[in-house]
């Protein structure tokens, strides 16, 4: 017995604390796991590895910008319609004075000229009496303006009324137009003029529509 104390007492110190160490590391090595554990399964440790995104808060958004956005865009199309307007009516202002310069007689045919065409079906008898020419903006105040050329082709005197149409470069009828001539002698010839009232841009293009003798 007294043997064996004495080999114990011979053993060296480090081998104790090898051992010690060891248990130690077991010890890590298992609450590691257990935390790993934790994380992995989504608990409800206080222990948080990856922390998730947090979503931002809409309701501290503010709409002024996208507001102020819109309301310039508003302020620029109603500049535009104002400005479209205004030219509207500056072209027809100059129509009105440019009429008033043409004789009574002149704007009494034209007048004729509008309800003798009103119950006229197609484009009526007299066109191959008729022909469109241009009128030189300078001396029309600016305004679009052409001559409508009537001869009167019978052996009798004869009156012819006139519808001239505008139109867009779409197609699209945008202005419609009536001039006459009253008692023309056989061959006679007469000038008048359709005037549009649209601005000068977009430009338009005039056409016959209607030509009636009566």
């Amino acid at each position: 017995m007294s043997d064996r104390v004495s080999e114990a007492k011979r053993k060296p110190p480090r081998t104790r604390v090898a051992r010690a160490l060891a248990g130690l590391v077991v010890l890590a090595t298992g609450a590691a796991g257990l935390v790993s554990c934790s994380s992995d399964d989504g608990g409800d440790g206080d222990t948080s590895v990856t922390p998730r995104p947090t979503a931002p808060d809409t309701a501290s958004f503010s709409g002024t910008l996208p507001s102020a956005l819109s309301s310039l865009g508003e302020s620029v199309k109603e500049s535009v319609r104002a400005a479209a307007s205004a030219a509207a009516s500056s072209a027809s202002a100059r129509a009105s004075e440019f009429e008033a310069s043409v004789s009574a007689e002149v704007l009494r045919a034209n007048r004729a000229a509008e309800t003798e065409l009103k119950d006229v079906e197609g484009r009526g008898n007299a066109t191959a009496d008729v022909s469109l020419s241009g009128k030189p903006r300078a001396e029309t105040s600016g305004l679009l303006a052409v001559v409508v050329n009537i001869r009167n082709s019978t052996d009798e005197t004869a009156s012819y009324a006139v519808q001239v149409d505008f139109r867009d470069s779409d197609g699209k009828v945008v202005e419609t137009r009536f001039v006459g001539a009253e008692d023309l002698a056989s061959g006679g010839r007469a000038t008048p003029l359709a005037i549009s009232r649209k601005p000068p841009e977009p430009p338009l293009t005039a056409e016959i529509a209607k030509a009636q003798r009566y």
